[in-house]
């Protein structure tokens, strides 16, 4: 099964997402203060595991092509957590939260699946972040408040740049591929964790 056909299968998820109170609520500037920084806390914690998920599965490739585009992707994470430490230091946050329980059933299975499956099997449990983050800036650009607290937030999930990760990360989770009922699988289970993590920082807050 391809990148694109998992992306499609599970459209009702991503539509969850874009339609959540939080989402809907960057791109207005009405999310309340608290919200986000929650959020932003929560989620540095959640990328430090995606960067180290990221550097098992440069580790487990088996092939030049694929540790180049993991070494990129680890970079990207890099600059992802400058946006987040620009946030902290505007309106002190920590970015060494206690984690949320959806943060932590989401790392945990990013790495639990990094460790013991095939790199492919990683890349279909990684992919569904960068597609989803990916499609969600380019859909509330269109009808972002351009005086909203949270617009750099829109403004770098609906970048070229990022387009381009997620779709070199797609390409990886086509070339190597898997067995499909677990591709599909675990694309499916990041997709409700995405989902999960949203509900969460919302209702924290």
């Amino acid at each position: 099964m391809t990148a694109q056909a998992l992306w499609q299968r599970n459209r009702d998820l991503a539509d969850a997402c874009l339609n959540h109170p939080f989402v809907q609520g960057i791109a207005s500037g009405q999310l309340a203060r608290a919200s986000f920084q929650v959020y932003v806390a929560q989620d540095a914690y959640f990328l430090e595991a995606f960067a180290r998920a990221y550097g098992l599965a440069l580790a487990k490739s088996p092939d030049r092509a694929g540790i180049v585009v993991f070494k990129d992707l680890l970079v990207g994470v890099f600059e992802e957590l400058a946006l987040h430490r620009s946030y902290a230091e505007r309106w002190g946050i920590s970015l060494e939260p206690e984690p949320l329980a959806s943060t932590r059933a989401y790392t945990d299975f990013l790495l639990r699946t990094a460790s013991l499956e095939p790199v492919g099997h990683t890349a279909a449990a990684m992919t569904p972040c960068l597609r989803l983050y990916a499609w969600l800036g380019q859909q509330l650009a269109p009808k972002l408040d351009p005086e909203s607290p949270y617009a750099e937030w829109v403004k770098t999930y609906s970048s070229p740049d990022l387009e381009a990760l997620a779709a070199r990360l797609e390409a990886l989770l086509d070339r190597y591929r898997g067995e499909p009922a677990r591709l599909a699988e675990l694309y499916r289970r990041a997709m409700e964790l995405e989902l999960a993590f949203f509900e969460a920082v919302w209702e924290s807050a």
